[in-house]
């Protein structure tokens, strides 16, 4: 308990720390930015090393945190942070779609890897240099891919491209510590099991399994906060409309003349990614006899 509190503080300590250090900096640093190899008279020239610090660039944070509260735009609309929730929670939602798929996909490939060698020779570097490519050029042809499944007569809904891309990102850190975690057991534990005649299942189910958990938990939190980036980053690329991806892109646009809108939906995007990836821990309580020595995310 006590490590929990002190990750806890930890964690509130960091949070108050940029914001001190965005106060600060705003304060302090020059209103339109420091640029070098600027041309006199060229608008743009150069190569800016520090952000502008005018209000239009970065608003002070409690003028952020009062815009959650004030009206859409304009009239009777509700308050920023009523549209900020509702598009949240269909992220989240279609994000735990990927998060299942990704996991249910990722802990296959592990399972295969480990049982075969050559298995993990062939598939392993696939599957890291999959996690190099762009994702804002993927989802393009994930959901053109969709739409020609839509048209061919099978049902295929644009938040189900959303949902694979997002799993894209998802299976990596699962299939990597499903390998490491049936890998985990030392080999005296896996001599006894011999020598009790336990055959392939027996001990992955009550050997290799359990020595996975400490390897698999900080898994599950990764993929949780990668499938929450890759559900938003989907939903800015198809243009698909109700997410939050799509209310950053619309309010990025009225920043000039609302600067602290578009941080509503980012901090909403950040608080999905807390609430994904938090919700993994609550199966970290169920598990926590097999937590000895968990490996960090």
């Amino acid at each position: 308990m006590t490590r929990q509190r002190a990750a806890i503080a930890w964690g509130v300590l960091g949070v108050v720390a940029i914001m001190v250090i965005w106060e600060v900096y705003k304060f302090l640093g020059p209103a339109e930015g420091f640029v070098v190899g600027a041309i006199t008279g060229q608008t743009g020239s150069g190569v800016m090393l520090l952000p502008r610090t005018n209000d239009r660039a970065m608003p002070h944070i409690w003028e952020m945190v009062a815009r959650l509260f004030q009206s859409t735009s304009g009239g009777d609309t509700p308050p920023l942070i009523v549209p900020v929730v509702t598009a949240g929670l269909l992220t989240l939602g279609i994000a735990a779609v990927g998060w299942l798929i990704g996991v249910s996909v990722g802990a296959l490939l592990g399972l295969v890897m480990q049982r075969w060698r050559l298995a993990e020779w062939g598939l392993l570097p696939w599957i890291v240099v999959s996690q190099t490519v762009p994702l804002i050029a993927f989802a393009p042809i994930v959901n053109s891919i969709g739409t020609q499944i839509d048209r061919g007569g099978t049902p295929w809904p644009q938040w189900l491209s959303v949902a694979l891309i997002a799993s894209y990102l998802a299976f990596f850190p699962v299939a990597v510590g499903v390998l490491r975690g049936l890998e985990a057991p030392d080999r005296i534990h896996l001599d006894l099991m011999r020598t009790y005649a336990a055959g392939y299942w027996p001990t992955l189910l009550r050997l290799r399994l359990p020595a996975a958990v400490p390897h698999l938990l900080p898994a599950l939190r990764l993929a949780a906060a990668s499938a929450v980036v890759g559900a938003v980053v989907a939903e800015v690329s198809i243009g698909m409309r109700g997410g939050i991806g799509r209310m950053l892109i619309q309010l990025a646009g009225q920043g000039s003349s609302d600067p602290a809108a578009p941080w509503g939906p980012t901090f909403g995007s950040i608080a999905l990614g807390l609430v994904a990836a938090g919700s993994v821990a609550l199966i970290g309580f169920g598990l926590k006899n097999y937590r000895r020595g968990e490996a960090t995310a």
